[in-house]
């Protein structure tokens, strides 16, 4: 069985701090057997530690559109941010990628409402039914409706902005994923969810704090 973690932030985000040693270490010691890289509007790091360590790494990219935030896997290149819903969906597929929609009816973290989801539909590939992250706010169990009603895959991924919240929350698919695979392994997936650490939940304002201190002092 393969482990495989859909949603993860570098220190390429602003708001992010894996590593490239984190990531190495991840695969090297088997806590996740594939993971995707979404860094918030940016596919840089993703796109060089995939060329360091091949497909074990997929490039993603957690894009804010116009509606809400939405996750385009397997891309080869950067989404631009600031576009309407429907036509960032369309950018993700335009590239071969697949359309993943992270933490959906969240209003704190910049989900897609339901009706901006109904709307696009027909664009979507995986929904997001469990986040690491989802503690505030969680509408994992609606999402899970929504995807079941419009029979959609569905996964559990960890949404890390650091080391202490991965390998705590993945899929297990039976192959290897690709862009066209994953959607069909990904239905006989088995999602593992276990809460992690409370403080990698602070994760996200740590770094951006302690990156805004080294521009100051830089």
């Amino acid at each position: 069985m393969i482990k495989v973690d859909l949603h993860t932030h570098s220190s390429a985000s602003p708001d992010g701090g894996l590593t490239q040693q984190d990531y190495m270490q991840l695969i090297g010691d088997n806590v996740l057997d594939y993971v995707a890289i979404t860094d918030h509007n940016a596919v840089h790091f993703a796109l060089e530690l995939q060329a360091a360590l091949g497909d074990k790494i997929i490039v993603g990219e957690e894009v804010m559109s116009d509606e809400g935030e939405i996750v385009g896997l397997f891309l080869r290149s950067e989404v631009r941010a600031g576009m309407p819903l429907r036509a960032t969906a369309e950018a993700i597929k335009a590239q071969g990628g697949l359309v993943y929609i992270p933490h959906p009816f969240e209003t704190v973290r910049k989900g897609v409402s339901e009706k901006s989801l109904d709307a696009i539909a027909d664009l979507v590939d995986i929904v997001e039914v469990y986040n690491g992250r989802a503690v505030v706010q969680n509408r994992g169990p609606q999402a899970a409706v929504w995807a079941r009603l419009h029979q959609k895959a569905t996964a559990a991924s960890s949404d890390a902005h650091g080391s202490k919240g991965v390998g705590t929350v993945y899929t297990t698919i039976k192959q290897a994923p690709t862009a066209s695979n994953l959607v069909s392994a990904l239905q006989t997936g088995h999602r593992t969810m276990h809460r992690p650490p409370l403080r990698s939940l602070l994760y996200p304002k740590v770094h951006r704090l302690r990156k805004k201190v080294g521009r100051n002092h830089g």
